[in-house]
């Protein structure tokens, strides 16, 4: 972990005989290891010290505390015995924070999370800026608040609450924490320490109540209704989340507390925090953390000093699902938008499209009826291109035929500004083919969102040979505003998200063609953690466009795709999938699925065609055996692409698996699971499928050589030499 210290807190007394205790460790204060034994050192001189009355603890700079500084966890999971960065934290909170005979509280602006929001619940009280943020989110990484949080909690807020803002790792505001009972009080920020050093001083002088929140039982049910609302919660949780131990593990321990005491309470949660930060799930889902925050780092780009230019104007060309889904996002980020389309009642229905979106938001209550006219304010629309005049980014989100898409970027070139990006949302086309006449290459860039654009988070940012560094960091800059976790990647067909999974579907219709199940597949890959298996998720896309799609690999990797027959069939008698209320599964009126019985006549019909003789292995499949075979492949492609040079870096693979199509992250992404299962043993079953079922599951030389030395997938290409 090296010997920088990471953090500390200073102590001030004033003339009033309260000493100010802040945190600093920038950006957002969080906890390491040393800031939790400087906060010890501050608290143990404030309370030595004759002329301190009582403390105030805060954050400088506006933000209280972020909580822990997950790199104090980084090779602690990996070791067999440690002092748990919890175990530290809950002593220190507990005989320093909570045990002080001086009083103290908590002056929280900004945000208190996780770690932050657990030292400020032992201090005596809190007050909070209006719009603080606070909230217990390490159910997200797989933990469970390990200093106390667990038994504070409810005793501030009641269960039902507490269960709720961790279960779902939400946060409230400063505003909802008064109503709650979570803070004592909320203040203006500039009157926040001035406010909390009063507190302090009443607290002591008995104006105030003076009860640790460990021992506060008001807002605690009684036993048997606080039994029933901890068993609602554990059966939400499984159907919620069926595969995860730690959401059960968090309910347990609040049990424990309100059972037994929070004394007990503490000693399970001490218990249970460092079994799971050393299992699988907290390992996955922290690798995750730090993979969606490296995103944003790009070698031979990010590390040049570049400045991102401003974007304060964007064009939009199509107004379909996509595009306006674009366009909904841009113009919640104050950004103005103009969206182009081919005719007015395209338009019209374009324009219609991105105002029920926002006002969708309104109706659920993440939107005022202000910001909603505020946005709308933002979007206008057009027919020509007239008003590209003066634009500094253009999205091409039209339908994937390369011809149109040639001729968009040839007007494009002549009427939008020499400084403008020009961007494509294309999901599979090559941009080099999309640019070819054009002179502006070294501003072609792919800017490819996942439907619904305006709710998935990925954005794949597509980079040719010729794509200037600076067009990148404007569209890394672009992509946080907006909110979306951008992937910078290479230029190939399908990109990297769409070209590591096309063999998810082609492996699954392969294995259907062949004699297995489609339902059973569906069951097992969505028992497995994936949203839904291929055949939903196919039915879901609708026919057209994933044949278009399949059409664009056959083309291009010929030699290791699969031919479906069934998909035509199913197209010729006016099956397409959800949309035509038929595909793979019948559809009601409210788009519920449910299977078909006559599906397995196309099925025959298919075999019939392509001359397949059903293998009766694949009609008793396990479970894990039809993972593995829908996912291998997957894995493969992800291979090819890291050989490639596609992605920069495994990590980017894991994000992009998890956010793009819905990866479990609680398994840490594709090639951090295949990991786990280890090259050698993906490479065997790869080698056996391919004698039996063909190419399709031909393992790669990326994964070949790797396997025969041992070297992980995700290690880079400097670790794998100096391995070999």
């Amino acid at each position: 972990m090296g010997s920088r210290v990471k953090g500390r807190t200073v102590l001030e007394v004033g003339a009033d005989g309260v000493a100010i205790i802040t945190i600093i460790h920038p950006p957002v204060n969080s906890l390491s290891l040393d800031v939790f034994r400087s906060l010890k050192e501050s608290f143990d001189e404030a309370l030595k010290r004759d002329d301190v009355k009582a403390i105030v603890v805060t954050g400088a700079k506006g933000k209280f505390s972020g909580g822990f500084d997950i790199t104090s966890f980084d090779g602690l999971q990996e070791e067999k015995e440690f002092t748990s960065p919890g175990s530290i934290s809950l002593e220190i909170v507990a005989d320093t924070v909570e045990a002080s005979r001086k009083p103290s509280v908590a002056a929280i602006d900004g945000l208190a999370l996780g770690g932050g929001l657990e030292v400020a619940m032992a201090c005596t009280a809190r007050l909070s800026t209006p719009t603080a943020l606070l909230g217990l989110p390490e159910l997200q990484l797989g933990i469970i608040p390990g200093s106390g949080g667990t038994q504070r909690l409810p005793r501030l807020v009641g269960l039902a609450k507490a269960l709720e803002m961790m279960l779902t790792s939400k946060p409230v505001k400063g505003d909802e924490a008064f109503s709650l009972g979570l803070v004592d009080a909320v203040v203006s920020p500039d009157q926040l320490v001035s406010a909390a050093r009063q507190w302090a001083l009443d607290i002591l002088e008995r104006r105030r109540p003076w009860v640790p929140s460990l021992y506060k039982n008001d807002k605690i049910e009684p036993l048997g209704e606080a039994r029933e609302i901890l068993n609602f919660a554990r059966a939400q949780a499984r159907k919620r989340a069926p595969n995860l131990n730690h959401p059960l593990v968090c309910i347990d321990v609040i049990e424990e507390g309100i059972v037994s005491g929070p004394r007990a309470g503490l000693v399970k949660e001490a218990e249970a925090f460092q079994e799971l930060l050393a299992a699988d799930a907290s390992k996955s889902l922290i690798h995750i953390f730090f993979a969606q925050r490296g995103t944003s780092k790009v070698p031979g780009v990010t590390d040049r000093g570049l400045v991102p230019r401003p974007v304060k104007k964007v064009a939009i060309l199509g107004g379909g699902l996509m595009g306006s889904g674009i366009a909904t996002c841009l113009v919640l980020s104050n950004y103005h938008v103009i969206l182009k389309e081919v005719n007015e009642k395209f338009l019209d229905a374009g324009l219609n499209r991105v105002k029920a979106n926002l006002q969708s938001r309104v109706k659920k209550g993440k939107m005022t009826q202000e910001r909603f006219e505020k946005a709308v304010s933002l979007l206008e629309g057009t027919i020509d291109y007239e008003s590209f005049k003066d634009v500094d980014m253009v999205i091409e989100a039209v339908i994937e035929k390369i011809s149109l898409k040639q001729q968009i970027f040839a007007d494009l070139e002549k009427y939008c500004p020499p400084h403008c990006i020009l961007a494509t949302n294309t999901s599979t086309i090559d941009l080099d083919l999309i640019g070819e006449r054009t002179k502006s290459q070294d501003r072609i860039i792919g800017a490819h969102f996942f439907s619904p654009a305006n709710i998935m988070p990925l954005l794949e940012i597509v980079r040719t040979r010729q794509t200037s560094p600076q067009v990148i960091v404007d569209m890394l800059n672009v992509g946080k505003k907006i909110k979306k976790t951008p992937v910078v990647v290479g230029n190939c067909t399908g990109f990297a998200v769409n070209r590591m999974f096309f063999p998810y579907a082609q492996a699954a219709i392969l294995l259907v063609e062949h004699g297995a199940d489609i339902y059973q597949i569906d069951k097992a890959i969505t028992k497995f953690g994936m949203p839904m298996g291929p055949f939903r998720l196919a039915d879901l896309v609708g026919f057209g466009v994933g044949l278009a799609s399949a059409t664009q690999f056959i083309e291009n990797f010929p030699e290791r795709t699969y031919k479906p027959v069934l998909l035509p069939v199913l197209i010729e008698d006016d099956r397409a999938g959800e949309a035509s209320g038929k595909g793979f599964y019948l559809y009601d009126n409210k788009r519920k699925a449910r299977p078909d019985p006559q599906l397995k006549n196309y099925i025959e019909k298919a075999r019939s065609i392509a001359g397949i003789t059903v293998d009766p292995k694949l009609a008793k499949l396990s479970e894990k055996d039809i993972v593995e075979m829908i996912l291998f492949p997957v894995v493969n492609e992800a291979c090819r692409v890291l050989d490639e040079g596609i992605a920069v870096k495994a990590a980017d693979l894991d994000i992009s698996a998890v956010m793009g199509m819905g990866f479990p992250p609680y398994r840490g992404g594709i090639i951090f699971w295949a990991d786990s299962l280890g090259s050698k043993y993906i490479y065997s079953r790869l080698e056996e499928w391919s004698k039996l079922y063909g190419q399709l599951f031909k393992p790669s030389a990326y994964l070949a050589q790797r396997a025969a030395k041992g070297i992980p997938l995700s290690a880079s290409l400097e670790q794998a030499n100096s391995r070999l």
